[in-house]
């Protein structure tokens, strides 16, 4: 004889509690879209579109559009080449899949944000894009990587005045390495 213990019943009005959900585990695997140059962007937006339109039954979990991998879209899906392959053939301005899988080691990097002052040393000369100094040139003289500020000399001022701005109102001309 097998002995159960008796389901509790919900109060009348209560909702029925759930059933334990088992979780599914998905091998997600990143392969690498090659794009018409300079529509990165745009092959993204229409993958995300033919997604959520329900265009097609492709599962995507991600896709990443690295501003240094140009030409390229990653796209992170359980799905298999193929399947991949039958999104490409429906989205403009994407190409084809680069053969093989991609790992997460390999695109780890393009997912951390860099400073926006990397790149900036003293030297280098910048035009400030933001600003009451909108358009002018002007010399690093220091560069604060955790605040993401630099400090600047205007090239064409009488008197040298030191203003800091963030790193992102700033536009590099010339590399300080350039100059030697």
């Amino acid at each position: 004889m097998v002995m159960t213990q008796p389901t509790p019943q919900a109060a009348p009005g209560t909702p029925a509690p759930e059933a334990p959900v088992t979780p599914e585990v998905f091998k997600n695997t990143i392969f690498a879209i090659k794009t018409t140059s300079k529509q990165e962007r745009t092959v993204a937006d229409n993958i995300l579109k033919a997604i959520e339109t329900k265009a097609t039954d492709v599962k995507v979990s991600s896709i990443i559009v690295p501003n240094e991998l140009q030409g390229y879209v990653l796209v992170e899906t359980p799905e298999k080449m193929n399947r991949v392959e039958q999104l490409v053939e429906m989205i403009a301005h994407a190409r084809v899949v680069v053969k093989g899988e991609t790992s997460l080691a390999e695109v780890g990097h393009f997912l951390i944000p860099k400073p926006v002052v990397s790149g900036i040393e003293e030297g280098t000369i910048v035009e400030l894009i933001a600003g009451p100094f909108k358009g002018e040139k002007a010399v690093v003289k220091r560069v604060d990587s955790g605040k993401e500020e630099i400090t600047v000399e205007l090239y064409e001022a009488i008197v040298p005045i030191p203003i800091t701005v963030r790193g992102d109102n700033v536009r590099v001309v010339e590399k300080f390495s350039d100059q030697k």
